[in-house]
């Protein structure tokens, strides 16, 4: 296997803009570098497995990969994340990249373990996929061949990768990974990252803020 983990971060400054009811952006934008810097210590304990490349076209995301030795493939666009891995992934077979591993930045519980579990259960040809812990979402795909489908990442990814991998005729393979099952979009996932173990950079962000940290009350309005 030739393969290659990529990683699409978009502009970090306007980050995270669901979590507004929490956070303003700055500190929207600490958590998401938080985030990011968990996701990348977890891919370089893999690193002798697999490549790793940061797709974006944000300068702190960039130094962020110089930190770890990693490629950048560059994202001029900063669209989608669905538009930089089709991108992304173009490139990868254009450098002769058979396999493609696909990560989200807000996965802060990720461990390298889980990784493993991944690179490990791939197939001759095929798709493993992790999804979120709602089973909504996609938080980590292995594709081999590195295009066998297209991605279309969004808030119920999940199914229709798994309808459109099972079209192929090619094995899929559903891993339930409890670290990387939890990706961060939404106020209540705050609470869920708090409660569970570890000592993450964003689990120890978060602490320092609290109780800051806990989503705001929307008043109710009459009428």
């Amino acid at each position: 296997m030739r393969g290659i983990l990529l990683i699409p971060v978009k502009d970090l400054s306007n980050a995270k803009q669901r979590l507004g009811a929490a956070f303003d952006q700055q500190r929207r934008t600490e958590l998401a570098e938080a985030m990011l810097r968990d996701v990348l210590i977890a891919a370089s304990a893999v690193r002798s497995r697999i490549d790793v490349a940061l797709v974006t076209g944000d300068g702190r995301a960039r130094q962020m990969a110089a930190d770890f030795d990693f490629l950048v493939i560059e994202d001029t666009r900063n669209e989608s994340e669905t538009a930089a891995i089709e991108m992304a992934t173009a490139w990868s077979e254009a450098q002769g990249y058979d396999t493609t591993v696909v990560i989200p930045g807000d996965i802060p519980l990720i461990r390298s373990d889980e990784l493993d579990r991944v690179l490990d259960a791939a197939p001759d040809e095929g798709m493993v996929i992790v999804p979120a812990y709602d089973r909504r979402g996609s938080n980590g795909i292995l594709r081999r061949p590195a295009s066998i489908i297209p991605l279309r990442f969004g808030n119920d990814s999940f199914l229709p990768h798994c309808e459109a991998m099972r079209r192929t005729g090619k094995p899929l393979i559903i891993l339930e990974c409890e670290g990387m099952g939890l990706d961060i979009d939404n106020p209540h996932e705050l609470e869920l990252l708090l409660a569970r173990e570890g000592n993450t950079h964003a689990q120890r962000l978060l602490r320092s803020w609290k109780p800051a940290s806990q989503p705001q009350a929307v008043p109710a309005t009459s009428g």
